[in-house]
């Protein structure tokens, strides 16, 4: 399911990013990677405010829509 529609405040794993190239090695550099652990903490509006490693990060609703979890 996209990160868009994840239940808030469980851990996840991030199975498939359907972004560009440029945006998926931007997303790796801030620490978005297949197989990686992500947690939702609060989504409003679209956008999805997520718990990645030890650092919290914003993602707008294009890009929450391209990052599948499981």
């Amino acid at each position: 399911m996209p990160i868009i529609l994840a239940p808030r405040n469980v851990g996840l794993k991030i199975v498939k990013i359907t972004a560009e190239e440029k945006t998926k090695k931007h997303l790796e550099n801030l620490g978005i990677t297949i197989n990686g652990e992500i947690t939702v903490l609060s989504a409003a509006s679209g956008t999805v405010i997520c718990k990645i490693k030890e650092g919290r990060i914003a993602l707008d609703r294009d890009l929450s829509k391209k990052i599948f979890v499981a």
